[in-house]
């Protein structure tokens, strides 16, 4: 991925290829700031163990989810072990998730689609912070992450808007500073679908493998040819 984008032509001042104030920039290797961070929502109840399969949570899930980044709405079967989190001394084992107030509404305001508001219990559950076979979950990661390396603004993609209000959360149970959010729209295909893993012919790597110069790329993409 590094590789592809210098030859798109961005260029980053930190990384794991050129190092950096806030390196370790792995996540495989920042796993001691995750997991104080779990220990810390165990100690304020925030969290709960969940014994759930994925199969359990999805056939008594009491509404679908909405699309492949989404998780169902968990039905908060395990909810009663939240006062067990203390007796655990690592995460592994179970998965870990965070309790939500059912009815509390969630707002911010992005930069790119401005107010937004999610309603707890509603349009999301008690989702995963850590996952079973002991690797903390994105919404935990990224929080953990943004924190620790001082970043002030987060850009991605529409399709984590949802995600958003649930990093929220997080970053007032565990006490850190709000970033602004900008959310942009995501790159699709000639018939509106998203550009995903699945469409392999249009990723950067296939592009440079056919011979197509940078500036194509972007134009592909509906990008102006200079970043």
């Amino acid at each position: 991925m590094l590789e592809d984008l210098r030859w798109l032509g961005i260029r980053w001042q930190e990384g794991p290829d050129v190092g950096g104030t806030f390196a370790p920039y792995r996540q495989s290797q920042r796993r001691e700031f995750y997991r104080q961070a779990w220990r810390k929502l165990g100690d304020c109840g925030a969290i709960y163990p969940c014994t759930c399969s994925r199969r359990d949570v999805l056939l008594a899930a009491s509404a679908p989810n909405e699309g492949e980044n989404d998780e169902p709405l968990y039905s908060g079967r395990c909810r009663e072990k939240i006062a067990e989190a203390r007796n655990y001394a690592e995460p592994a084992g179970v998965n870990w998730r965070f309790r939500v107030q059912d009815g509390e509404t969630i707002r911010f305001c992005d930069e790119h689609f401005g107010p937004q508001s999610y309603i707890a219990g509603h349009d999301f559950g008690d989702f995963v912070i850590w996952r079973r076979d002991d690797v903390p979950a994105y919404q935990l990661a990224v929080v953990v992450d943004d924190a620790a390396m001082q970043i002030t603004e987060v850009v991605r993609g529409a399709d984590l808007l949802k995600a958003t209000a649930r990093q929220l959360l997080l970053i007032r149970a565990l006490g850190l500073t709000v970033p602004s959010y900008y959310h942009c729209h995501l790159v699709r295909d000639p018939d509106g679908v998203r550009l995903a893993k699945r469409h392999d012919a249009l990723s950067l790597r296939a592009l440079r493998q056919q011979d197509c110069t940078p500036d194509g790329a972007l134009a592909l993409c509906g990008f102006p040819s200079c970043i």
